[in-house]
């Protein structure tokens, strides 16, 4: 684990019509359709974001990641990090995604897969940016400096989650890992869990033993067409604790579809149903670059992944109004002006 942060501080010569087998005006023609149809989608796009941002709704983007372009500062951790372009996923292109679309608030969700467990980036940029940020770290499960490392967090530095994982015993009720949901309990922050369905069984134990904690799960089990009969049934058998929340961020990774991804709409309309709109909540998986691509490792972006919920899956205007806020307020933003 890392010390503890001490400032959570040659183009060819032929001529086109030539190489294809056009006239030079039915070369033009062409160049000119194609022109139109990417002009058309841009449009699109934009008039996605526009759309939310002025649907004058609270929207509070719950899951996304965000790295520093400072790696001497703040260097990756992990063996083989996983990196997103350049000039994505940093503060400056959250803000600027945050002004297309209405976003109003960000969970800052530290990024495993590239810091493994140094959160001093997540930190530092949250407590920053704490008028429309919250963060939420990573921490050792197998360190017994984890538990005081959490208070520190929450104390000093606008962290209100924890990614609960279990570690080298596989079990969530190691010594550490209970004393983590111990501080969590004590403190009322959210335990985020980024699990699949043969975990549902340990989160349980915990769950009965830490009533009170609420518990947020990321992208619903990992749930995607290919494993929806597994997915599907554990997220309901969770959904019955009422301290289980689930976050919507799973269609355009699970999905075997370009967008909309309509294979997952029935699926996310069940989650809902199970759940309630008052315990489900939206996540951008930011920088959809890097995290955005479904099963066929097609991307899409940010204002589709938001318009998802503001028109696609047609949900009415109080379950949008939960999912895309309400609910996020209740749980990491309550510090928060709307």
């Amino acid at each position: 684990m890392h010390e503890e942060p001490k400032s959570l501080s040659a183009r060819g010569e032929d001529r086109p019509e030539d190489s294809i087998g056009l006239d030079r005006r039915s070369f033009l023609r062409t160049v000119g359709g194609q022109v139109a149809v990417a002009a058309s989608a841009t449009g699109l796009l934009a008039e996605a974001g526009s759309s939310a941002a002025k649907s004058g709704l609270l929207i509070i983007d719950c899951h996304a990641h965000l790295y520093s372009a400072d790696i001497a500062k703040y260097p990756p951790g992990a063996k083989t990090p996983l990196t997103p372009p350049k000039g994505t996923g940093t503060v400056e292109h959250m803000r600027r995604l945050m002004k297309e679309t209405g976003v109003r608030f960000v969970n800052c969700t530290q990024p495993r897969s590239y810091y493994l467990y140094d959160n001093r980036f997540t930190a530092d940029t949250a407590l920053a940016n704490r008028d429309w940020m919250i963060g939420v770290v990573n921490l050792d499960p197998d360190d017994p400096r984890s538990p005081a490392l959490l208070e520190r967090y929450v104390r000093d530095y606008n962290v209100r989650g924890l990614v609960s994982v279990t570690g080298k015993s596989g079990r969530f009720d190691a010594p550490i890992v209970v004393r983590l949901w111990e501080v969590a309990s004590r403190l009322g922050i959210v335990i985020n869990l980024n699990i699949n369905p043969p975990e549902v069984e340990g989160v349980e134990r915990m769950l009965d033993r830490f009533p009170k904690v609420r518990v947020a799960l990321d992208h619903t089990l990992n749930m995607t067409v290919r494993n929806l009969d597994k997915t599907l049934p554990a997220a309901k058998r969770l959904a019955k604790h009422r301290n289980v929340y689930t976050k919507l961020s799973f269609l355009p990774t699970g999905s075997a579809e370009k967008y909309p991804f309509r294979d997952l709409h029935e699926p996310c309309r069940e989650v809902i149903k199970a759940f309630g709109p008052e315990r489900c909540v939206w996540g951008s998986n930011f920088p959809c670059e890097l995290w955005c691509k479904n099963l066929r490792q097609e991307p899409s972006t940010y204002a589709q992944h938001l318009r998802l919920f503001t028109h696609e899956l047609g949900l009415d205007q109080a379950t949008k109004e939960a999912i895309l806020g309400k609910t996020g307020m209740a749980l990491w933003h309550s510090g928060h002006s709307k």
